[in-house]
């Protein structure tokens, strides 16, 4: 009966010995849990849900580290190339939308700046089109025409236009005399209404007064 009682003894104690580490040991559920707690943290260190579950999930506290520590600051305080690419993959999502690049993040991350989003290009000037100004229209062709008398008609049977003279001649021959020269010229010949002094005529009146028609033309 005593060894009974020494045997049922010593099974009570281990199995209450044992207790502790069971009580200690967390769920799959309870380990992921803790790890989405800190999602972003964990990701920033590289460590993964998988990786977070059986850490949690050992024979170890729960507290211990699952993670190698973050290597320390440089001297001066100047982050390492792997903390600011861990700071830059935290917010991926962010950066890439701003256009900053790891590369870029990183360079300026270690000197202790910060990372502006790069300038867009300002937008072309809109281009301003010109209409032509019309060409200037040709000034239309000058007309040659009789050059009147410089003077008034003071004679006789002297007459300023052409028409006046064929209502006197009638069915006669209209002259232009010239009363300097004292000679007539017939129509469709240069000096006809264009000397400096002169009027319109009927030829008989013309040579009733003494004047002569000129040598280079003919009665039309």
């Amino acid at each position: 009966m005593r060894s009974i009682v020494v045997v049922s003894s010593a099974i009570v104690g281990v199995f209450l010995l044992s207790l502790p580490a069971v009580a200690q040991q967390k769920t799959v559920r309870a380990c992921q849990a803790e790890w989405r707690a800190n999602k972003d943290a964990n990701q920033a260190k590289g460590i993964t849900q998988k990786a977070y579950v059986t850490q949690c999930r050992a024979a170890a506290p729960a507290t211990t580290t699952m993670a190698p520590a973050a290597p320390p600051p440089a001297a001066g305080g100047q982050k390492t190339v792997r903390a600011c690419q861990a700071e830059w993959r935290a917010n991926k999502d962010a950066n890439q939308a701003r256009g900053i690049t790891e590369k870029a993040y990183v360079a300026q991350c270690r000197t202790g700046g910060t990372v502006a989003a790069p300038a867009q290009a300002p937008a072309p000037a809109p281009t301003r089109t010109t209409t032509p100004a019309p060409a200037p229209s040709a000034p239309p062709p000058a007309t040659t025409a009789a050059r009147p008398a410089t003077t008034t008609p003071t004679g006789a049977n002297q007459y300023t236009t052409e028409g006046q003279a064929r209502m006197r001649c009638l069915t006669g021959t209209v002259v232009w005399a010239n009363t300097n020269s004292k000679i007539y010229h017939f129509t469709g010949y240069k000096d006809y209404g264009n000397t400096k002094t002169g009027a319109y005529m009927c030829e008989t009146d013309a040579t009733g007064q003494g004047m002569r028609a000129s040598k280079n033309e003919k009665n039309p």
